[in-house]
Order: C-alpha cells, then structure tokens, then sequence
C-alpha cells in the first residue's frame, strides 16, 4: 500500500460546530429549557408536541432520519427525582412518538435510550431526555462504521412539516 492510502483523509462537515459549541459550555443556557421557554418558537426549534410533564423535539445533530428527543418540561438531570407522572407521561410521549414515526417514515426498528452522565453520553447531562431513533435494515453503512459520519436523507424541516399534523 502505498503511504498516500494511508493519510487520514478530512471529511469537512461545518454544520457540526454548533454541535461542538454547545458541548464547550454555550453561555446560550439550556436549549431544552429554551424550547420549553418559547412556545411560540415551536416551528422555528422543531417541537413537535407538548403534553402536561414533557415536550418532543428534533434532534438538531441526528443519528438518523426522524432522530427525536422526548424532554421533561424541567431541569431535572436524573430519573431519580421525576414524579411518577411525569415518568409516566415522558414514556407515553416516547410511545407517540413511535406510533407517528411508524406511520410517516416506515422505519423497521427503533433505539430507544437514555444517556445519564457525560460519561454515559450525555450530551446536555442537566436536562435528561429520552432519544428516539428510527432505524432501517442495513443504515450502518460504511459511512457511519469507517467515516464516523451520519447521512441523513430528509431535511428536517420536511419532515418536520408532514410529522406535525400528526400529532394533534
């Protein structure tokens, strides 16, 4: 193999660096609790629906198509300290938000999970939330396994747009 074929090759993605931003400490607060803050913004931050204990957004750096965030309306950061309603009603919303997702895009399984800790994961560790993951056979593809790169085939304000009349 000749030295050029094994240089690190750079695979530019800059949409990523409101991603990075937000790791490093944003002096933005809680994007969550913003969302939850500004109803009025439901369309522009991608809220789906809201319910009495929790609210479902997109996911703005998606694993996959369809990638969901079930909230709590609070700032809460650990399972431990949410009412059994709202523990109730954070896995009703996940079950909804399963059903549309099924409906709309048709994918043929799901992950499901929560990320407590930094060190689990967790991306935003004081606003726990709950990700919905559409899959399909045969999504990890080469990309995501050798590229550490996700393609996501829909804009998010399209599907956006056909998901939430769904939700009524």
């Amino acid at each position: 193999m000749e030295s050029r074929d094994m240089e690190r090759q750079n695979l530019w993605a800059p949409w990523r660096m409101e991603y990075i931003q937000r790791l490093s400490g944003s002096d933005d607060g809680c994007f969550l609790c913003n969302y939850y803050a500004q109803p009025e913004s439901d369309d522009k931050n991608f809220v789906l629906f809201r319910s009495e204990h929790c609210f479902v957004t997109f996911n703005r750096f998606p694993y996959n198509n369809g990638h969901l965030l079930v909230a709590p309306n609070e700032h809460i950061g650990d399972m431990d300290t949410f009412s059994d309603e709202c523990m109730l009603d954070l896995f009703k919303s996940v079950r909804k938000c399963k059903q549309i997702l099924t409906k709309a895009i048709k994918p043929h399984g799901f992950n499901v999970g929560i990320n407590i800790g930094r060190c689990a994961g967790a991306g935003l560790p004081g606003h726990l939330h709950i990700h919905i993951v559409p899959r399909w056979d045969g999504d990890t593809n080469f990309m995501a396994v050798c590229g550490q790169t996700d393609v996501v085939s829909q804009s998010m304000q399209e599907l956006y747009n056909k998901l939430k009349p769904m939700c009524d």
